[in-house]
C-alpha cells in the first residue's frame, strides 16, 4: 500500500522536462491570437471566440511527426470540431436527441483507443466540442456559420504547423541508439579480451534508459526505436560469440582459413552497422542495399569433432548476425522523415482488410465485449450521458461542463483516471483563483482579455504536456476570459465551472472505482492471446502457400478474415493494456519497456506474415517446398509454446526449434530467381528474425516477474 501511495503521489507531482513544448506551444499560441485579433479587428469578438475555439481544439493534434502525417491528422480534427461544433448547436434545442448524439460520440470516442494515441485524443476533442456547443442551440444558419468559424481557426493553426520545419521528436533516442550501433560497429571490428567487459555495456544503459521515456508510445517511429534496440541487443551477443570463435578456431583448431573468412566478415558487417549509426545520427535515408556478406564457403569434411561443431556454431551465427543486421538497416530507412513518409504512402496503397493500422477494421474487430475499448467506450458513453442529463434535470448554469469533465478525466487505466480527476480539480481551483485576482486587480478591456488568453494558452501548450495539473490551471484561467470576451460575466463563468469540475469529476472517479481495470494481473494472458491470434493467421496463410489455389477458395476468404479480425482484437487490446499497465502503481518501468519492444517485434513479424499473404494474390502459384512446410511448422510450434509459457507451463529456450537452421534450409532450396520463391525467401527471414527477438524477449520477461 505504501507503494501504491508513493506511486499514485508520484504521478500527481511529476514534471517531464523532456516533454516540454516551447516551439509548438510558440506557434499554437500565434493560431489562438491570430483568430481572436480578428474577431476584435471586425468588432466580432463572439466570433473571434469561435474560431479560437475551433483553434485551440486542432492544437491539441499538433505534433512534430513528419509534414503529410501531421497536415492530415490536423486537418481531419478541424474538420470534426467543426462538425460537432454544428451539431451541438443545432441538435440542442432536442435534449433527448443531443444526450443520444453525445452519448454515441463518447462510445465511439472510447472505442477509438483500440486504433492509437492520435485518434484517441481526435475523438476527445470533438466530443468535448460537442458537449460545449450543446448548451448552446441556434437555428440552422447560425450553427452552420459557428461550424465555418471553427473550421477556420482550426486551418490557421494547422497552416501554422505546417509553414514551420518540424523539430526531430526522438532526438535523445535517436542520438543513443545511434552511439549504440557506432559501438557495434566498433566492436565488429575489434575484438575484445575476454578479461574485459562485454562490448556496448554503457551504450546500451543508456539506450535502454532513454527508450524507457517511451512507454506507452504506440506512434510507428516509437515501436522502429523499440524495434532497432532489440535488434542491437541481439547482434551484440552474436558479435560477442564470433569474436570468441574466432579465437578458438585459430588457436585450439587450427582453422586459420576459417579464422580469415570471419574477420573480412565482421568488417563488412563494421561498415555495415556503421552506416546505420550514421543515419540514426544524422536522419538521413541509408541505402536500401543488402549488405555484401561473402556466403558461406563449402568447408572440407574434418575429422575433428570440435573443428566441426565450431563451425557449425559459426555459420548458425553467422546466419543469425546477417538477418539482425538486415532487419535494423531496414528500421533505419523508415526512421529519416523521407523514410517514414514512404512508408505511409506503402502502408495507404494496401486494400483496408491488409493494413496492419487500419482503423475501420480494426473498429470491427472491437465491436465485442472482450475488447477493454468496447467496455470503455461503454463506460465513457453511459457517465457522460449522466452527467449531462442531471447537468440538466437540476438546472446548473454552464452545466455541460460537468459531462466535459467526465469526457477528458475518465481514461481506459485506473491510475490515469484517478490521477487526472484529482490534477482536474486542483488545477481547475488554481486556474480559476488565478483568474479571479486578475479579474479583480486588472478589470481588463478585451484587448487585455485577448492577450491573457494567448498567454495561458502558450503556458499550457507549452508546461501541459509535462504536467496535466498545470495544463488544467492554466486551461481554467484561459476559459474565463474566453468566455468574458465572448460576453459572459468572468464571475458566473468562475462559479459555475467550480461546481460542474467538482460534479463532473466525482462521477469520473466514481465510475472507475465501481468498474476498475487492473492490467498486471491479465497482461501476460493478453500477450499470449496474440500470439494465438498471430498463430491461427499464419496457419491460413502458410497453409495457401502449401496448397496452390485455396487462396482463390470462399472457405480461405473466411477464414482468413476470421483470423484478421482475432489478430486485431489481440493486438489493441493488448497495446491497450500496456498503456494501462504503464500508469499502474508499483510496476517496474523495465517490464514496461519490455512489454513495448515485444509489441515493436510482433508488429514487425506480422508485416511479414502480411507481405506473405499479399504474395498469394501478386505471384504465380509453384510446386510448394518441403522446407517451407517444416519452416511453417516451426514457427506454429514456437508461437504455441511462447503462449503456453505465458499461461504457466515450463518451457525452455531449447524447447523451441531452431527457426534459423529451419530458414536456411528452406533459402537453399528451391529456384530463388522463381517470384514465389523469392518473396517467400525474403519475408521468411524477417519471419524469423523477429520471431526470435520475440522468444528471447518474452522468456527474459515472463522469467523476471516479481
Amino acid at each position: 500500500m505504501a507503494g501504491s501511495r508513493k506511486a499514485f503521489w508520484d504521478a500527481m507531482v511529476r514534471f517531464d522536462r523532456r516533454k516540454l513544448a516551447p516551439v509548438m506551444a510558440a506557434r499554437n499560441a500565434v493560431g489562438m491570437a491570430i483568430p481572436l485579433a480578428a474577431g476584435l479587428l471586425f468588432g466580432n469578438a463572439a466570433g473571434g471566440v469561435l474560431a479560437a475555439t475551433g483553434a485551440l481544439n486542432v492544437a491539441f493534434s499538433d505534433g512534430y511527426d513528419p509534414y503529410l502525417r501531421r497536415g492530415r491528422r490536423m486537418l481531419a480534427a478541424a474538420i470534426f470540431v467543426s462538425l460537432a461544433v454544428f451539431a451541438g448547436r443545432y441538435f440542442a434545442h432536442d435534449h433527448a436527441l443531443a444526450i443520444s448524439l453525445e452519448a454515441g460520440c463518447a462510445f465511439l470516442a472510447g472505442l477509438m483507443a483500440a486504433t492509437g494515441q492520435s485518434a484517441a485524443d481526435m475523438s476527445a476533442m470533438t466530443l468535448v466540442a460537442l458537449i460545449v456547443f450543446s448548451a448552446s442551440p441556434a437555428p440552422l444558419g447560425k450553427a452552420a456559420s459557428s461550424g465555418v468559424l471553427a473550421l477556420a481557426g482550426g486551418l490557421v493553426q494547422t497552416a501554422l504547423s505546417l509553414a514551420m520545419w518540424p523539430i526531430h521528436r526522438y532526438g535523445p533516442e535517436s542520438g543513443a541508439l545511434a552511439a549504440l550501433y557506432a559501438e557495434l560497429a566498433r566492436s565488429a571490428a575489434e575484438s575484445t579480451p575476454a578479461t574485459e567487459s562485454p562490448p556496448a555495456t554503457e551504450p546500451v544503459v543508456i539506450a535502454r534508459q532513454a527508450l524507457a521515456g517511451l512507454a506507452g508510445d504506440r506512434s510507428v517511429d516509437a515501436e522502429r526505436y523499440a524495434a532497432l534496440f532489440s535488434q542491437a541487443e541481439r547482434i551484440r551477443l552474436g558479435l560477442l560469440t564470433l569474436h570468441r570463435l574466432r579465437t578458438r578456431v585459430a588457436r585450439d583448431a587450427g582453422g586459420e582459413a576459417e579464422a580469415r573468412f570471419l574477420e573480412e566478415w565482421l568488417r563488412i558487417a563494421s561498415r555495415t552497422l556503421d552506416s546505420i549509426a550514421r543515419s540514426l545520427r544524422d536522419r538521413t535515408t541509408v541505402a536500401k542495399r543488402e549488405p555484401e556478406f561473402p556466403e558461406l564457403p563449402q568447408w572440407p569434411e574434418s575429422q575433428d569433432p570440435a573443428l566441426a561443431a565450431m563451425r557449425r556454431d559459426m555459420s548458425w551465427q553467422l546466419e543469425a548476425i546477417a538477418g539482425q543486421v538486415r532487419s535494423a538497416l531496414d528500421l533505419t530507412g523508415h526512421v529519416s522523415r523521407a523514410g517514414a513518409e514512404a512508408f505511409a504512402r506503402r502502408e495507404a496503397e494496401k486494400p483496408w482488410g491488409l493494413r496492419v493500422a487500419g482503423a475501420l477494421a480494426t473498429l470491427q474487430a472491437n465491436l465485442t465485449f472482450q475488447s477493454a475499448a468496447c467496455r470503455h467506450g461503454i463506460r465513457l458513453a453511459v457517465c457522460v450521458t449522466l452527467a449531462d442529463f442531471l447537468a440538466r434535470s437540476m438546472g446548473w448554469q454552464r452545466g455541460y461542463w460537468a459531462a466535459m469533465t467526465v469526457a477528458i478525466v475518465l481514461k481506459p487505466d485506473f491510475t490515469a483516471t484517478y490521477t487526472r480527476g484529482v490534477q482536474r480539480l486542483a488545477g481547475t481551483f488554481a486556474g480559476l483563483g488565478v483568474a479571479t485576482a486578475l479579474v479583480h486587480v486588472l478589470s481588463p478591456s478585451q484587448g487585455v482579455q485577448a492577450v491573457l488568453i494567448t498567454s495561458f494558452f502558450f503556458a499550457m501548450r507549452w508546461a501541459g504536456p509535462a504536467n496535466y495539473g498545470m495544463l488544467v490551471s492554466a486551461l481554467s484561467a484561459l476559459v474565463v476570459f474566453l468566455f468574458a470576451l465572448g460576453g459572459v460575466p468572468a464571475a458566473e463563468v468562475i462559479a459555475a465551472r467550480a461546481v460542474n469540475t467538482v460534479a463532473g469529476g466525482v462521477i469520473a472517479l466514481t465510475a472507475y472505482g465501481v468498474w476498475p481495470t487492473w492490467e498486471h494481473t491479465r497482461i501476460a494472458e493478453s500477450l499470449a492471446a496474440l500470439f494465438d491470434g498471430y498463430r491461427e493467421y499464419l496457419q491460413a496463410v502458410c497453409e495457401a502457400f502449401l496448397q496452390p489455389g485455396l487462396e482463390q477458395s470462399e472457405e480461405f476468404a473466411e477464414r482468413i478474415s476470421r483470423a484478421r479480425q482475432a489478430g486485431r482484437l489481440a493486438r489493441t487490446n493488448l497495446e491497450a493494456a500496456a498503456l494501462r499497465l504503464s500508469a499502474e502503481p508499483g510496476v517496474d518501468p523495465a517490464r514496461v519497456t519490455a512489454i513495448g519492444i515485444i509489441l515493436a517485434n510482433s508488429h514487425r513479424f506480422i508485416h511479414a506474415a502480411m507481405a506473405l499473404e499479399a504474395g498469394l494474390f501478386t505471384s504465380r502459384p509453384v510446386q510448394p517446398r518441403d522446407a517451407f512446410r517444416d519452416f511453417a511448422n516451426g514457427v506454429d510450434a514456437t508461437l504455441y509454446f511462447l503462449s503456453a509459457y505465458l499461461r504457466g507451463s515450463s518451457v525452455e529456450p531449447g524447447d523451441l526449434p531452431d527457426l534459423r537452421a529451419v530458414h536456411s534450409r528452406l533459402i537453399h532450396s528451391g529456384d530463388s530467381r522463381v517470384d514465389r520463391y523469392a518473396l517467400v525467401n525474403i519475408e521468411t527471414d524477417r519471419i524469423t528474425n523477429s520471431l526470435n527477438s520475440l522468444a528471447l524477449e518474452t522468456l527474459h520477461w515472463v522469467g523476471s516477474s516479481p
